[in-house]
């Protein structure tokens, strides 16, 4: 019995390694996907028309400086425990803003600086990370960072669906809100081609749409609605996407105007 249940986890561990091994990059391994990882961190530039940016842990610089709006740092590695990530004017001790992370084992955050009605904000999004061991889902979660557009229906569907027919994956998302919430695990989702439209809260009124998108097996995706005009934008409902994948290396956030 003892060498079955072995044999067992054995083929598991196996199993899974192969499929992480398929998916390509990222953060998701095995640790992660069983809650033993150490606590990890990335930063995103959301500023439109924002200065570049140096991004300080700490109090001390890491080795991201200098980095333009659409910056999506890789996750890093922290200890667990207090945390301080800041967000500096690229040069200067001119702070833009910071927020304090409590890091906590097999947990990742995200800090992101993002527009403000008349200045820059950082929020912070806690994902407890919990995906199956041999699941190749995609993972998905948003954030309204539009002052513009203070409450938001969020669509996520097959292309040709028409939403009059649906309700909205991700409903009444307000201004400096993630959905599903900081602390609680994205959705998961198949990958596949999709189609984002977002919509005032409460209506059929789409104010983005995104045209045909791929969501890619074993994505994490954060996506994030901002003012098209950034800080101090004054049209109502004129916003545009910023979409943090998790599973790319490529250290730039995919940017969405409305099609």
């Amino acid at each position: 019995m003892f060498r079955s249940k072995t044999s067992l986890i054995l083929g598991l561990v196996l199993a899974a390694t192969a499929v992480l091994s398929a998916c390509g990059g990222g953060d998701d391994g095995i640790d992660d996907r069983v809650g033993l990882s150490k606590p990890t961190i990335r930063a995103i530039h959301a500023i439109t028309g924002g200065p570049n940016v140096d991004i300080l842990q700490n109090g001390a610089l890491t080795s991201f400086t200098n980095k333009p709006y659409k910056f999506v740092s890789t996750y890093f590695n922290v200890e667990t425990g207090n945390q301080l990530i800041s967000f500096n004017s690229a040069g200067t001790q001119t702070e833009l803003g910071r927020a304090t992370v409590v890091a906590a084992t097999g947990h990742k955050y995200t800090v992101v600086a993002l527009p403000g009605a008349t200045a820059a904000e950082v929020l912070l999004i806690d994902d407890p990370f919990e995906k199956g061991l041999l699941s190749n889902k995609a993972r998905v979660r948003t954030l309204n960072a539009s002052f513009n557009a203070q409450n938001v229906d969020i669509y996520l569907t097959m292309p040709a669906i028409d939403i009059n027919s649906v309700g909205p994956n991700f409903s009444n998302v307000g201004y400096k809100q993630a959905s599903p919430a900081s602390g609680v695990d994205s959705v998961d989702m198949d990958g596949g081609t999709y189609r984002l439209r977002i919509t005032t809260a409460g209506t059929k009124t789409v104010i983005f749409d995104s045209g045909a998108l791929t969501l890619d097996n074993n994505a994490d995706w954060l996506i994030t609605t901002i003012p098209a005009d950034g800080i101090g934008a004054t049209v109502p409902g004129k916003i545009k996407v910023l979409v943090a994948r998790g599973n790319d290396e490529s250290q730039a956030g995919l940017e969405l105007v409305t099609q």
